[in-house]
């Protein structure tokens, strides 16, 4: 998957993402997201999608919860296991 996203920081600064992975987990949306380029080591971060059905641009929030982020990213882990390798720091 290589759909790009540009999200809108609290400061008013747009950042690109990468967007590596989707999947719905219990009704909530999550993507897994790098800002690092093609081919590079770069960070993952993992959002969830808080906006409404009827919002025209999604809310997504970073999971902090760390069941819930264990959780999601065993799944993330499992559908991208040949793709890419993921560490937790």
């Amino acid at each position: 998957m290589d759909d790009k996203i540009i999200m809108i920081m609290d400061d008013g600064t747009e950042v690109e993402f990468t967007v590596l992975e989707t999947t719905s987990i219990g009704g909530t949306d999550y993507i897994l997201v790098t800002d690092a380029p093609e081919d590079e080591d770069g960070e993952c971060y993992l959002m969830k999608d808080m906006s409404d059905p009827e919002d025209e641009e999604a809310l997504y929030v970073d999971v902090e919860d760390e069941d819930e982020w264990e959780s999601v990213m065993s799944v993330f882990e499992e559908m991208l296991k040949d793709e890419i390798s993921i560490e937790k720091q």
